[in-house]
């Protein structure tokens, strides 16, 4: 068998066997393909996609190319959530703390942000202390006795997966959806997940701009995991507007506390609610969704979600005196709230603008070594729909720098459109595939 006969038969359109997968990814692993040709072979999936069956094969072949972790005999269910990236999207922070509360462990391996979407561990690390390197051993153990793990992922977990995304990066070949799914599923299936939620954005702030691509890959990776004997229910979410108010690392972090105190934005609170509600039922924790819902907002309102992020921050080595006062997160020193310089109705918030102004501001890295400035962020104050009044305020920039204030006061001014004529709210999700 040959890596050029492989890439070859792809080129032709032709369906790949299981076997031609493994040699595949297995060469690549160790170094005995070239990168040249695997990025060749990533151009001929590009073009010429992939079944359900090869999308599968390579999403296992991917999982097992290092280690993998098997969770069977430390909780009943390993149940995961996977978003795949949004402004303000700082779900994770209190949607597994809700489902914990409600006696279902949740272990999680998150990443961090690149380009304008913010990344779980760097909200996370807002918080002095907090270790996002806790080793297999110290993962395992802390999720048998305190049932929640939040954490980085280890780089033995789909190592094919790290060396193909790095090519795919550059050489056009990111928005392939069979590869796209794949990398998604590998890492969750080799961190040892059995069920899982997954949160597909759509829009101006997300990966995946167009509904029906979204479902396509939505599609894809609730097939796979029909095919690999998982679980999973992908939910459709709304990205054109960020989610909530908060945009930046330690700002996500207090708007999620102040959620698991049950204030906070309405949007973000019942997003969390339904994504909680899914992961208790893909869980087998409820029987159905009202159920879970219910069960969910009992977590949030009896104040044991705050708890159990309390004893997550704890057990990874964070000063919980952040969880309890909010305010002694880090703050920007300059802070500027500005007021809308008309009446109107709010026709748009371009949520990709928002992300991107946060990370001008430091809040985000352009490139993977880029420092990060937990404090700096942005506020918005209003959403889609909403009638503004002139003098209202729009939005508030946390910053570091006058110039870079500046420059993200003119940004976000242009990312906010106008309507005279009332504008219908957005949806907060718009479809649910699987379950």
């Amino acid at each position: 068998m040959r890596a050029v006969d492989i890439i070859i038969k792809k080129r032709e359109g032709e369906e790949l066997s299981r076997s031609e997968i493994e040699f595949f990814i297995d060469g690549f692993t160790r170094g005995e393909i070239p990168d040249y040709q695997a990025s060749a072979w990533a151009m001929a999936v590009l073009l010429r996609g992939m079944t359900e069956r090869e999308t599968t094969d390579l999403t296992m072949a991917m999982a097992h190319s290092g280690e993998t972790l098997d969770l069977t005999g430390v909780v009943p269910i390993a149940v995961d959530k996977h978003s795949t990236g949004g402004v303000g999207d700082k779900t994770t922070l209190v949607v597994e703390p809700v489902v914990a509360a409600c006696g279902l462990p949740v272990g999680k391996m998150s990443g961090r942000g690149l380009g304008f979407s913010g990344g779980t561990l760097d909200k996370m690390e807002s918080i002095p202390g907090y270790r996002t390197n806790l080793s297999r051993e110290e993962f395992i153990e802390q999720l048998r006795t305190e049932g929640l793990v939040l954490t980085g992922q280890s780089g033995d977990l789909a190592p094919a997966d790290g060396k193909l995304y790095a090519l795919r990066d550059v050489t056009g070949t990111v928005p392939s959806i069979p590869l796209i799914a794949s990398s998604i599923m590998s890492k969750k299936i080799a961190a040892g997940a059995q069920a899982i939620v997954l949160d597909v954005k759509i829009g101006l702030g997300a990966f995946m701009e167009n509904l029906e691509e979204g479902r396509v890959l939505a599609r894809t990776m609730v097939a796979i995991g029909a095919l690999s004997g998982r679980k999973v229910v992908a939910l459709l979410s709304d990205m054109n507007q960020p989610l909530g108010w908060a945009v930046g690392n330690a700002l996500e972090v207090r708007e999620a506390l102040n959620a698991l105190r049950g204030s906070g934005p309405e949007d973000f609170r019942e997003h969390c609610l339904v994504a909680a509600a899914h992961m208790l039922v893909v869980g087998r924790k409820a029987a159905n969704l009202n159920t879970a819902r219910t069960m969910a907002e009992s977590a949030l309102e009896s104040g044991r979600a705050l708890e159990s992020f309390r004893r997550l921050v704890q057990a990874q080595g964070g000063d919980v005196r952040y969880v309890d006062e909010p305010d002694r997160l880090p703050q920007a020193p300059l802070i500027e709230t500005v007021p809308a310089s008309r009446a109107g109705y709010l026709l748009g918030i371009n949520a990709r603008e928002v992300g991107e102004t946060s990370v001008e501001l430091g809040a985000g890295r352009a490139r993977k070594e880029d420092p990060i400035d937990h404090a700096v962020g942005i506020e918005i104050h209003h959403k889609v729909g909403d009638s503004v009044e002139a003098g209202q305020p729009l939005f508030t920039i946390h910053a570091n720098d006058a110039a870079k204030l500046a420059a993200a006061k003119t940004r976000l001014l242009a990312a906010h459109q106008w309507s005279t004529e009332p504008v219908q709210p957005l949806p907060l999700f718009y479809d649910v595939i699987g379950g």
